[in-house]
């Protein structure tokens, strides 16, 4: 039953608070996000719904504009806005508008949708999410095998239960500030290339 609509009204109620809670801190960071990396202030992606369905994911932009390496266009502001996980508020409109959910697989690159193997596609059986089973095991830190294979165990086994309990590790973890890189990168390799 929490499969079938409990999971959607839990994101709606959630996203609906989390904005509420959060009202002025969108603003402030859309703010200093102008103000140091100048316009645009969201990064927008197309990324892996559910059933492999495409969505455009929104984002504060992190990094400079341009071509180049991660590490080489990510400076310290945008290292400091990933840590606290601010980078991921305009998410909860994707959450809002049905194409996301508060906890599931994080939304990866339609590029890796051909990479996966079967086992490993099962994670997209439910939405995307802003917290998950990967996300709360260690974010980044997770290597991509181990990553992607707690992403479809959780697309099996979604309860209301392990989703507040997934919400509160993965907050916990952003809280600390731990796992926002990958080891030896400034953010996450892709996949395939760990």
């Amino acid at each position: 039953m929490y499969r079938a609509w409990g999971k959607r009204a839990f994101d709606l109620a959630g996203a609906l608070l989390a904005l509420a809670l959060a009202a002025p801190l969108p603003a402030l960071v859309a703010l200093a996000v102008w103000a140091v990396l100048g316009r645009p202030v969201l990064f927008r992606q197309a990324r892996i719904g559910r059933g492999g369905v495409p969505f455009i994911l929104l984002k504060f932009r992190s990094m400079v504009a341009g071509p180049g390496e991660d590490a080489a266009r990510l400076g310290r502001f945008g290292r400091a806005l990933r840590a606290s996980g601010l980078d991921e508020l305009p998410q909860l409109w994707n959450v809002l508008r049905g194409e996301m959910s508060l906890v599931g697989p994080r939304p990866l690159p339609v590029e890796y949708l051909p990479r996966f193997t079967p086992a490993q596609a099962a994670r997209h059986a439910v939405r995307p999410g802003l917290a998950g089973l990967a996300q709360a095991a260690g974010r980044n830190a997770v290597p991509w095998e181990r990553r992607l294979a707690l992403d479809a165990d959780y697309a099996r086994k979604v309860s209301l239960a392990g989703d507040v309990a997934l919400l509160a590790r993965s907050l916990w973890l952003v809280l600390r500030g731990h796992g926002v890189t990958a080891p030896g990168h400034a953010t996450m390799p892709r996949l395939g290339e760990q």
